[in-house]
């Protein structure tokens, strides 16, 4: 960052790329066999923050973040009456406000400056219908739009690099965990938590 000249607040910007994680779920019965999945693609990603050094390795930051990821939504179920199968191709977008503690591994003098940080916020999905591909039979297709606010987790590790006086450039490689609010609407629904892995690239300025 730019922790190398007077003052101790900061603020930033980095954009990239984010990956969510995929979700799946069979369910066999005697008299039905069901399964469902969806799969994201990669999409657009970044990160405003402004940020207080607390010490030489310890500081604290708030996090806006946003996201954007198509997904694509399948499910069949057969049974003795019949099958029902769709698959359905989303736009989902997350909003997050997170609150972080960086614990950096160096002090300020030095030039490069690998840290680690956690912190915790809520989360806002929001997703909805582009086409319908698929549709057999009396299928239970998701909502045509939906929204979710739920709490997550976000852990990072990144590296600010000094620049020219108060500025720094910044990598960051973070996770972020929640409930999951497009598992929940398969059918069957899925179990897993959704997980949402950004790389982002940018610079900060100290102040």
């Amino acid at each position: 960052m730019f922790l190398f000249a007077a003052g101790d607040n900061y603020a930033g910007a980095i954009v990239g790329f984010s990956i969510l994680s995929a979700d799946g779920r069979s369910v066999v019965k005697p008299s039905s066999a069901s399964t469902s999945l969806y799969k994201p693609e990669t999409g657009p990603a970044f990160n405003l923050f402004v940020g207080r050094r607390l010490s030489d390795y310890l500081s604290v930051e708030a996090n806006y973040l946003w996201n954007s990821n198509e997904l694509i939504l399948t499910s069949a179920t057969v049974a003795s009456s019949g099958q029902a199968i769709y698959e359905e191709r989303r736009s989902s977008s997350e909003q997050s406000v997170i609150g972080d503690l960086l614990l950096y591994f160096r002090d300020r003098p030095n030039w490069a400056r690998p840290y680690l940080s956690v912190g915790t916020g809520v989360i806002r999905l929001s997703s909805k219908q582009r086409e319908v591909t698929t549709l057999v039979g009396p299928a239970t297709l998701p909502p045509q739009r939906f929204t979710a606010t739920v709490p997550g987790l976000r852990v990072a590790v990144g590296i600010d690099l000094a620049l020219h006086r108060d500025w720094a450039f910044r990598y960051s490689f973070s996770e972020t965990m929640g409930p999951n609010p497009v598992s929940d609407r398969l059918s069957p629904p899925g179990e897993r938590t959704l997980k949402n892995f950004q790389n982002l690239f940018g610079f900060v300025k100290r102040f």
